[in-house]
């Protein structure tokens, strides 16, 4: 900090914030939000479904923006964490923001989703908060989550899921197989119709302004995925908001297709 530079004027210098984060003393990074109290009043939604007491456990915050989330961590005593982004900025923000709390033991690095594998550790708990749809490829980065990033010691590790949604809010019971026609006619089955099968909305052009807002998938959607990438899902505390445990992945005994593109049977 440069001589008689204030808190104050260190926050105004990273602005804008997407975190409204109270630093004490009457200080917010972002008092005058388009959200209010933001993420603050979310996260007391679902914050009992995370464990009270994470002390020994190593959590990694994916997409961390300015920290909120690794603050809340170590608030309940997780003993490393880890947050990664892409953005300088986001960055900058959160090192300021843990540092100012009191926090400086957490670490940051610049890396994707897509670089977890580079980070060659296991977590007990990943945060994956508010990423999965700003993501031109969100499956393959439920799949390497799932492969590289969370730890299946113990009873496996968990991890902290949010997305954006948009379409039904049912939940939807696909089949175990698809027949290419209704029984007994040649029309394509009636449930891909429905307002409630597994769905992703793609967003070709801006959503709320933001040109990295790619994906909206519906509830079964969502939760399609995760079951998809091998992730159980525990509870739901929120309307968009999952805490998982790592679970076998679907066909996982038919090699790395599971994860990556498959060539099929035979080939």
């Amino acid at each position: 900090m440069a001589d008689g530079e204030s808190l104050r004027e260190r926050v105004d210098a990273l602005a804008p914030w997407f975190h409204n984060i109270d630093l004490g003393g009457g200080l917010r990074t972002a008092p005058d939000h388009f959200l209010g109290d933001y993420p603050a009043f979310k996260y007391a939604r679902f914050a009992d479904a995370i464990p009270t007491d994470l002390t020994g456990k190593s959590v990694l915050d994916i997409g961390c923006n300015a920290g909120f989330y690794c603050v809340e961590m170590k608030r309940r005593g997780a003993a490393r964490v880890l947050g990664i982004d892409s953005d300088d900025r986001y960055l900058a923000q959160a090192r300021l923001a843990t540092d100012a709390l009191g926090y400086g033991d957490v670490a940051f690095a610049k890396l994707s989703v897509y670089d977890v594998g580079a980070l060659a550790e296991k977590f007990d708990v990943v945060v994956f908060m508010g990423v999965l749809y700003h993501l031109r490829h969100p499956l393959l980065a439920l799949d390497l989550i799932r492969e590289h990033a969370v730890s299946e010691e113990g009873a496996g590790g968990a991890m902290l899921f949010q997305t954006m949604r948009q379409g039904s809010k049912d939940a939807h019971a696909a089949p175990e197989d698809h027949p290419f026609f209704e029984p007994g006619t040649h029309d394509r089955p009636a449930y891909f119709d429905d307002p409630a099968y597994p769905k992703m909305h793609f967003i070709e052009r801006r959503f709320a302004g933001d040109w990295t807002n790619w994906w909206a998938p519906n509830r079964a959607g969502s939760e399609a995925m995760l079951r998809a990438a091998g992730f159980a899902i525990e509870s739901h505390p929120e309307d968009e908001v999952y805490w998982c445990r790592v679970a076998p992945v679907p066909y996982g005994d038919r090699g790395p297709a599971a994860v990556y593109p498959a060539r099929g049977d035979g080939r």
